[in-house]
């Protein structure tokens, strides 16, 4: 289990910094400082720990779920859909703008992770894990289309 935790540690924090080398200048670019933003959007630090925390829940969730699902496969091909979903999201809203596109794919990314909560529900606690990645992507949804409609 040892190497699994470490090979999707490698992998979500990965997805960050790509997602992260695709973005600009992000939170600090004109274009988002500029936009009409939710009431509710929490200040830029919480961004980066809500990510840490999430990544490394996410990474726990796969190396203990890789052992208790009886389809592997299925596991493996979801995780690589939201890993790809997840890297998208970044340079579709803040480099190229498209804060429609940004919504559809943050809204899939939260509709996969809401599946995966149900669909493994079987797993009991080891599903509480990305529990949080679903919250923190139900916020990032709303300030999305926030900004969406507001701008």
């Amino acid at each position: 289990m040892t190497y699994r935790l470490i090979l999707f540690l490698i992998l979500n924090f990965a997805a960050l910094g790509i997602g992260g080398l695709f973005t600009g200048k992000g939170v600090s670019s004109e274009w988002y400082a500029t936009l009409q933003k939710a009431p509710w959007t929490p200040p830029g630090w919480v961004f980066g720990a809500a990510w840490t925390t999430i990544m490394v829940c996410l990474a726990c969730y796969m190396s203990m779920a890789w052992s208790k699902t009886e389809n592997l496969s299925l596991l493996l091909g979801l995780y690589a859909l939201q890993w790809v979903l997840n890297v998208a999201w970044n340079p579709v809203f803040f480099y190229f703008h498209q804060t429609l596109a940004g919504l559809l794919i943050i809204g899939l990314l939260t509709a996969l992770l809401g599946f995966m909560l149900l669909h493994y529900r079987s797993l009991g606690p080891v599903n509480l894990l990305i529990l949080p990645y679903f919250l923190w992507l139900c916020i990032a949804t709303s300030l999305n289309a926030y900004i969406l409609v507001k701008n």
